[in-house]
């Protein structure tokens, strides 16, 4: 797919999202040789992952006078502060910098680093299924080649939206970053109005969470807007239509999900540093 073997990719953090990236560009083509990972407790599972692929484990940043293609940042933002300055001898001219560390801005890490051609992104948990999106920034520095080349390894955990301004990433926060949670909310709330109607609660919780699983999967593959696919299933005066004229009421899940995004989003700005 690449050739890294003079300038390595540096993968920082091998948890649920780091480790989701890995295996998508092992299995994508990325030559293990040359992948570097640092992370101090990486799970059995990413170790086996490394070992097999041949790719280099290190539990710090190296001490030798490696410089990395692309350094990506997969590490709770909490612990950046301590992360990042070991890192800056990894820095070179060609490096590209990609943080997916939410509230890190790219000035925060340039405090560290340096400044340098980087990347914020924020991908979402479906990455670990290979179903997320992520939204991108890239700084001035940063090339077409570079940008074309941290795409394509991050669409390996689904489609990359860029967006215009660093500020535009707390919005793709509030929306898309942890917008599964609120999906998955949705499912917990629709068992329990099954219960509450007659339904055994289990027996509720499987016909939720297959429903939006797959009224998701139709999303996904339907050319047709959310809107037109709603539409679609809402005969004029039966059920779908009575349950649509309470959520879309002017009290309905509009105005509420107005109120819950802005509410993450400011947030976001909150914690960026």
């Amino acid at each position: 797919m690449m050739s890294l073997a003079s300038c390595p990719l540096v993968l920082i953090g091998a948890g649920n999202m780091g480790g989701a990236l890995l295996s998508g560009w092992l299995k994508r083509g990325v030559p293990g040789a040359s992948i570097i990972v640092i992370d101090p407790r990486p799970s059995d599972t990413m170790m086996g992952l490394m070992s097999e692929a041949g790719a280099t484990h290190l539990t710090e940043a190296p001490k030798n006078d490696t410089t990395a293609g692309i350094l990506f940042l997969a590490v709770k933002p909490q612990l950046m502060d301590a992360v990042l300055p070991p890192l800056k001898p990894l820095i070179g001219p060609q490096t590209v910098v990609v943080s997916i560390a939410a509230g890190k801005t790219l000035a925060g890490i340039e405090a560290y680093l340096g400044k340098t051609a980087a990347i914020r992104a924020m991908p979402n948990t479906p990455a670990m299924v290979g179903r997320g999106v992520t939204g991108a920034y890239a700084n001035e520095t940063v090339s077409e080649p570079q940008r074309s080349l941290v795409e394509t390894l991050l669409k390996v955990s689904g489609p990359v939206e860029w967006v215009a301004t660093e500020a535009d990433i707390d919005a793709v926060t509030a929306l898309s970053g942890s917008g599964p949670a609120y999906v998955f909310y949705l499912v917990e709330c629709m068992a329990e109005a099954g219960r509450k109607c007659g339904l055994p609660a289990d027996l509720a919780m499987r016909l939720a969470r297959e429903t939006v699983a797959g009224a998701g999967e139709l999303l996904h593959q339907s050319p047709d807007e959310a809107s037109r696919l709603r539409k679609n299933v809402t005969s004029p005066g039966g059920t779908t239509a009575a349950a649509l004229s309470v959520l879309m009421d002017d009290n309905g899940m509009q105005p509420l999900f107005d109120k819950a995004i802005a509410a993450a989003k400011k947030r976001a700005e909150e914690l960026a540093v």
